[in-house]
């Protein structure tokens, strides 16, 4: 879990990514987790469009998408999901 401080800096971060990832009406597959999870491992901060075509509320997608990435999420507003979650090979982001 990241701190209130840590969220902060991580969304400072993000402002400057754009989005690598789109989640449609197909909603969340075990491929698309899969590439998240690398990803995340080869980026620590990574950027999500939720599409309108989603059927499930953005806060349920956004919870399971960090549940199964075991992810934190930084930052959900309109249909922009930030993940963070620190590299075990190469972490490069270094928290407050």
């Amino acid at each position: 879990m990241i701190t209130s401080k840590q969220r902060a800096y991580l969304k400072s971060l993000a402002q400057n990514i754009t989005p690598i990832f789109q989640v449609g009406k197909n909603g969340i597959n075990n491929n698309l987790i899969k590439q998240l999870i690398d990803a995340l491992e080869a980026r620590e901060l990574i950027k999500i469009t939720l599409l309108d075509a989603v059927a499930a509320d953005k806060h349920n997608i956004a919870n399971e998408i960090s549940e199964k990435t075991n992810s934190d999420i930084v930052q959900l507003i309109g249909k922009k999901l930030v993940l963070y979650k620190e590299s075990t090979k190469h972490p490069t982001i270094e928290l407050p």
